[in-house]
């Protein structure tokens, strides 16, 4: 893991130039916020394929859909809270029901969105993309994570959720790294734990890997990027293997991954899982770090959990 800070909504913009580029399929909407969400940077290169919406994103998901039943393959994005939140019905009923070719890439997610505060903050947005059917719900970590999911989402048809977010993080995986769509990544061996992480809390799952291991205590993490498919035999595996079983997620508990990692547990091989993440509460204005040492999603209480739980 190297100290390259990038945002994955950064490659998100960047990779969506080099997708244009090889598809004259792909267009690209955004609700008002190109250059927040990054799109701009695809507005730029490929203008007669870019739809600037306004501030109308249930309108920009039906315009999503139809240009979805003309061949197209859309990208629809703006903050997440709108994304999922002001447009669920259009989601729902336009995009996901007909099973059509939309790829709704939403920036901006959980609490690290930082001093946009409570409002803009979407805690609920996995749970919410991952109980409707037909959607697959991806959560992405680094930037090599990001510009693969962006292309590999664009080969087959059906709609996707992509999470994507604000905060800057470190470099996790080169360009040669494997990835699979419903197949999560282990890193390292360890028995003592496995910590189960997604988006920008894979980097503080590594940060506790490695400070663990300077006092004895070898763990593994499990990137699960993409949530729906969930890689339900990683899952066991990880649970028949090591001593005790973490989540950590920038999401509400109730409903995201820690959940969907319990029904996996529950179903198949019953097993203790400790869930770090919002405790079904609002976020809170503020610096993007000092909001996850607040509400408990940093790699002091990944080691503070594998410490003090017994199982």
């Amino acid at each position: 893991m190297e100290e390259i800070k990038k945002a994955t909504r950064e490659s998100y913009g960047e990779a969506l130039v080099e997708l244009g580029k090889e598809n004259k399929n792909i267009v690209v909407l955004d609700a008002d916020v190109s250059t927040a969400t990054k799109t701009n940077m695809f507005a730029k290169e490929f203008p007669d394929r870019f739809f600037d919406m306004g501030i109308a994103e249930a309108n920009m998901m039906g315009t999503a859909a139809g240009l979805a039943t003309c061949g197209k393959i859309p990208y629809v994005s703006t903050f997440a809270v709108f994304a999922t939140g002001r447009s669920y019905d259009q989601i729902r009923c336009s995009i996901a029901y007909p099973k059509l070719n939309v790829k709704i890439c939403a920036t901006h997610s959980g609490v690290t969105v930082g001093e946009d505060g409570a409002t803009h903050q979407m805690l609920e947005d996995i749970s919410m993309m991952r109980t409707m059917p037909n959607m697959t719900v991806m959560s992405v970590c680094d930037d090599a994570q990001t510009k693969w999911a962006v292309k590999e989402i664009s080969k087959f048809n059906g709609p996707v959720y992509l999470r994507l977010a604000r905060m800057k993080t470190a470099k996790i995986y080169d360009e040669n790294q494997k990835f699979e769509i419903g197949k999560g990544v282990q890193i390292g061996e360890g028995t003592d734990a496995t910590v189960f992480a997604t988006g920008v809390t894979v980097e503080q799952a590594l940060i506790a890997k490695k400070i663990l291991e300077e006092k004895g205590v070898n763990i593994r993490v499990v990137d699960i990027h993409t949530i729906k498919p969930i890689d339900r035999e990683l899952i066991i595996k990880c649970a028949k293997e090591t001593k005790k079983l973490i989540s950590i997620e920038d999401h509400n508990i109730i409903g995201g991954l820690g959940t969907a990692i319990s029904e996996v547990l529950t179903d198949e091989y019953p097993t203790k899982l400790i869930r770090l993440g919002v405790h079904d509460t609002f976020g809170k204005s503020g610096k993007a770090e000092k909001l996850m040492e607040y509400f408990g999603i940093t790699a002091k209480e990944v080691i503070e959990k594998i410490g003090d739980v017994s199982f």
